[in-house]
């Protein structure tokens, strides 16, 4: 997958005020990014209360916004949900669903996120699929299972639509912890996960795979120059500007 162009996710998660945004936005818009990384697409994804001025002030730029999680729902009485439609009125492109805090914290089931990603890309999401195990999961051998488990409620869900999505491999384990998954270990999961998809749905090959486990900019290069790493997720990195601009270079 050497020519496909990279992708590289900003998930600022519960972070970030006004004030702090801007200084963000700042930094970033300054590395000039279409520049300096043009074998990259780049995003982010603020909380969803900060979408308004982060797609403001990045209109223009090479810098796609997207959101951490949307609803099933299109609309209705669903007190705390935000729809599709919304985000993508004011400038979303991209939505983050199944992130593993929100299948621990929120209990969001496989179908749950599969569902998600359909209601993603019906108003014009691309949906970044969120796939990963846990520390005592790795341990005991299960990582194709829970991997592939997960993976295969989007493919029957979506069908040939999944050729469409983004899917973004986060073990848990090395998520804001510090750790990292070798180069061997993420590119051993990337191959099971892209002959999975392949096997499901030919065009799906070429489904941007993200590694989303603590990707920094001392790591980036020897993670995204593996065969079947597309690009990162990147969480902490991403709320420093000159971090993340190194990581989009990297790619």
């Amino acid at each position: 997958m050497s020519a496909m162009k990279k992708l590289v996710v900003g998930n600022w998660k519960m972070h970030g005020s006004r004030a702090s945004n801007a200084e963000l936005i700042q930094g970033l818009l300054a590395a000039d990014l279409a520049a300096s990384a043009p074998r990259a697409d780049v995003a982010v994804c603020p909380p969803v209360v900060f979408l308004v001025d982060v797609a403001a002030a990045l209109q223009g730029s090479a810098i796609a916004v997207g959101v951490q999680d949307v609803s099933v729902q299109a609309q209705g009485a669903f007190t705390g949900e935000v729809a599709g439609p919304m985000v993508r009125e004011f400038g979303a492109t991209y939505a983050i669903v199944g992130h593993s805090e929100r299948r621990s914290y929120h209990a969001e089931s496989d179908q749950l996120v599969a569902d998600k990603a359909k209601a993603a890309l019906a108003h014009g999401l691309v949906p970044i699929v969120c796939v990963g195990e846990t520390l005592a999961e790795r341990e005991s051998g299960q990582t194709e299972a829970v991997v592939g488990r997960q993976l295969d409620a989007v493919i029957a869900t979506l069908g040939a639509d999944v050729a469409q999505v983004v899917v973004a491999y986060e073990p848990v384990w090395a998520i804001g912890t510090g750790k990292t998954a070798s180069p061997e270990q993420a590119q051993a999961v990337h191959a099971f996960l892209r002959a999975r998809l392949t096997a499901a749905q030919p065009e799906a090959a070429k489904v941007p795979l993200l590694y989303g486990g603590s990707v920094k900019p001392d790591n980036a290069q020897v993670l995204f120059s593996q065969a079947d790493i597309d690009g990162g997720l990147i969480g902490g990195a991403a709320l420093k500007a000159a971090d993340f601009a190194a990581i989009a270079r990297a790619a």
